[in-house]
């Protein structure tokens, strides 16, 4: 394991390496004493996508590497684009163009400003100098390593896929007898078919439905800026995002693992297991110089 310390762990594979990488963006929970939030702890916590790194760091046995942030998502998000900035967060004017989509102006774009609705993540404005200061020393480099990752196994192989990890919170909805939840265990997001190859999807789609779970496709979360920057199928590189339900391993009340996280895990690494496989069988054969 290597990495730089409080910024990503990289984790390479025991066996000859595959031209398969996994990255979790989200999973980070050291905290930078620069971060000076004024909500609970607890809140940014919950915020996490947490243990994301701990229910896929078994991928290296199996050829695959994993980049995982060791910062939480609420610091700086490198799943937003850095001109992602919420203009309410700035204590001053942004010195360059800046294109705040709908989660930035929802309070959750490249620095966070809400940590739920209507409870802010400060009790102050940011300066400039703060905001670049986590895009040159956070943002930059997971960015860095990750591209580093992708082109160096493009390079030896010609081709190159590409999980993206993630979890998300459950959503349930009254009904008059109880509380229904019609949301899927799995959601697989190729924003739309045009991040990989449609059977790489298909072929995730069935394993995982194969294990008993319920599986979505782009509904309701199609994959951001990672899958955008790492994805160009005509060229070789697959890139997916793979959202898991809390739901199937963490108790988002008491912010704790519940007693299915070890069989989750399980069922995670023989996913990966097959995804190895997968990739083994669909190398493309490289020609000699």
């Amino acid at each position: 394991m290597t990495g730089i310390k409080n910024i990503y762990t990289l984790t390479t594979p025991e066996k000859p390496a595959l031209p398969l990488v996994f990255d979790s963006p989200h999973s980070g929970r050291i905290y930078p004493a620069d971060f000076h939030y004024a909500c609970p702890l607890s809140s940014l916590e919950r915020a996490e996508d947490n243990d994301v790194d701990i229910l896929f760091d078994n991928v290296h046995h199996y050829g695959a590497t994993l980049l995982c942030a060791e910062f939480p998502r609420t610091y700086i998000d490198v799943n937003r684009a850095e001109d992602d900035i919420d203009t309410e967060l700035l204590a001053e004017r942004w010195p360059a163009p800046l294109n705040p989509t709908p989660r930035s102006l929802s309070g959750i774009g490249l620095i966070r400003r809400l940590v739920k609705p209507g409870q802010p993540v400060y009790g102050h404005k940011l300066s400039v100098a703060e905001i670049r200061h986590r895009l040159d020393n956070y943002y930059h480099p997971y960015h860095d390593v990750l591209k580093t990752l992708l082109d160096q196994a493009h390079y030896n192989f010609g081709i190159v896929w590409h999980i993206n990890c993630h979890s998300m919170p459950v959503v349930r909805m009254p009904v008059p007898h109880g509380i229904l939840n019609l949301q899927p265990d799995f959601v697989l997001g190729n924003r739309d078919g045009t991040s990989c190859d449609p059977a790489f999807t298909n072929f995730l789609r069935d394993a995982i439905r194969d294990m008993g779970y319920r599986v979505a496709i782009n509904n309701p979360y199609k994959g951001v800026e990672i899958v955008r920057r790492s994805a160009h199928p005509s060229a070789g590189r697959h890139s997916i995002q793979i959202e898991i339900s809390k739901g199937l391993y963490w108790d988002e009340h008491k912010n704790k693992r519940t007693n299915n996280f070890n069989l989750l895990k399980a069922n995670l690494e023989k996913l990966t297991e097959k995804t190895a496989s997968y990739v083994s069988n669909n190398l493309v054969s490289m020609a000699a110089d």
